[in-house]
């Protein structure tokens, strides 16, 4: 006989008080947990199913957080697609979406500032100052709401998880976190929510960045470190409609200039194209 699914009812809270309350009444063995600020695509999704692999529930948040934006137009032309949000995360049988207000999360003059070392300066930092300051102020807080055992995030936010994982060290957060490849696109883009903004001119030309991306990692020499990100950088800033922010071959550990010294080697980079800022990274060793 074939093997049915039991397809599983998604449960929706939209308040601190009321996932408490489940998860008070019904405690659960092992809580996965997969922060997002919607607009799911098949990026996130990976995550919920590898999160359902390694957890008894899996709770999905979508949040979209002002505190981590510095351009008020960029967070107010974020997507925000709830209803199709919901549809896919019960297509992939997700347990629990938390859907706050931004009421819920935050009180007037709220004051965070987590001291995250050069890691707040250097390469999305710099183009983003204040970025990673939201970033740990909202995790901080959904953590300590869901509580979770695992939390999954993409690779494509590098340089966030480093952040992330800084935190919880400081803190001695209860949460083991898991790093998951980045989904693509079949033509090479890395799968994001800002993709929706590009034109049909945009998307094409958007390509050079995944392209000098896996060209660094083909011809890598640990020896012409400076060489290779320099001829990367030119590549992308020779494109059509294409600005580039940076290019960065870096020490996976500290995010610094790699060198020959540096244990592992992560490529990342960060570009308009057209409109849209995209950042994609590749790891070379």
């Amino acid at each position: 006989m074939p093997n049915f699914v039991t397809p599983i009812t998604l449960k929706i809270f939209s308040t601190k008080n009321e996932i408490t309350d489940y998860f008070n009444r019904k405690p659960v063995k092992v809580i996965g947990f997969v922060p997002t600020m919607g607009a799911l695509h098949k990026g996130h999704l990976g995550l919920i199913e590898l999160a359902k692999q390694q957890s008894t529930q899996v709770v999905c948040s979508i949040f979209v957080n002002p505190t981590q934006f510095n351009d008020p137009k960029d967070l107010e032309k974020y997507p925000r697609p709830i209803t199709d949000d919901i549809r896919r995360l019960e297509e992939v049988n997700c347990d629990i979406l938390f859907n706050p207000q931004v009421t819920e999360m935050y009180a007037d003059n709220e004051k965070w500032h987590f001291d995250m070392g050069d890691l707040e300066y250097l390469l999305e930092g710099k183009f983003r100052p204040g970025h990673y300051q939201g970033v740990t102020q909202v995790v901080n807080k959904l953590f300590n709401i869901v509580k979770p055992d695992i939390a999954f995030f993409g690779q494509k936010d590098y340089q966030q998880f480093m952040v992330i994982n800084k935190m919880v060290e400081v803190l001695k957060m209860p949460v083991k976190l898991v790093m998951c490849p980045i989904e693509r696109e079949p033509d090479g883009l890395a799968m994001s929510s800002r993709n929706i903004h590009l034109t049909p001119y945009d998307r094409e030309h958007s390509l050079i960045l995944s392209k000098a991306l896996n060209w660094v990692k083909e011809n890598f020499d640990i020896n012409k470190i400076d060489t290779l990100q320099q001829q990367a950088g030119q590549m992308i800033s020779n494109e059509p409609g294409v600005e580039l922010e940076y290019f960065e071959i870096a020490d996976g550990k500290t995010l610094h200039h790699a060198t020959p010294a540096s244990e592992t080697i992560v490529a990342l980079v960060a570009a308009r194209v057209g409109k849209t800022r995209l950042i994609d990274n590749v790891l070379i060793s």
